[in-house]
């Protein structure tokens, strides 16, 4: 299983303004941060908006912050909702295999699609945000671990 860079960006950029929370973050900080690019990131904050995941301030002052707590964002669904498509293999989609009716190997993925589907269904971005983890992220980032704030801080109204 291969996620898209649009989707590594999405997950990214929930980090990094989940990291600078109650501040607020500018796609310039988030792309000089990753080393990626901001016309390709604008998109990606787009959809993270459209989806409810990221609050966008327009203006002087602007800036993007979470549209929910940390705890409420479930990794799983971000990967789903930022996925184009998930099949692992054309008979998933198209089904235009001559064998795609008696095939194992089409059972045996799309287990193997559900267990990891599953598995990212058990983690929230508070999990991604918090702990020795998190302070060293920060760290990475630019972020000192003082600007951070304990993922159980509630996004703005």
């Amino acid at each position: 299983m291969r996620l898209t860079r649009y989707t590594d960006y999405a997950l990214r950029t929930l980090i990094y303004v989940g990291l600078r929370e109650p501040k607020q973050s500018s796609i310039a900080e988030i792309a000089r941060a990753y080393g990626i690019s901001e016309s390709h990131l604008t998109k990606v904050v787009h959809q993270l908006g459209r989806l409810g995941l990221i609050q966008t301030i327009r203006g002087r002052g602007g800036g993007l912050r979470l549209a929910k707590p940390p705890k409420e964002i479930v990794i799983g669904a971000v990967v789903r909702q930022t996925e184009d498509d998930l099949a692992l293999v054309e008979c998933f989609s198209s089904g235009s295999c001559a064998i795609t009716a008696p095939c194992r190997l089409r059972r045996a993925l799309g287990e193997a699609l559900a267990a990891f589907m599953a598995v990212l269904d058990r983690y929230t971005l508070a999990d991604l945000l918090g702990g020795a983890e998190g302070d060293e992220i920060a760290r990475l980032l630019g972020l000192s671990p003082s600007t951070t704030v304990p993922a159980e801080v509630p996004a703005p109204e």
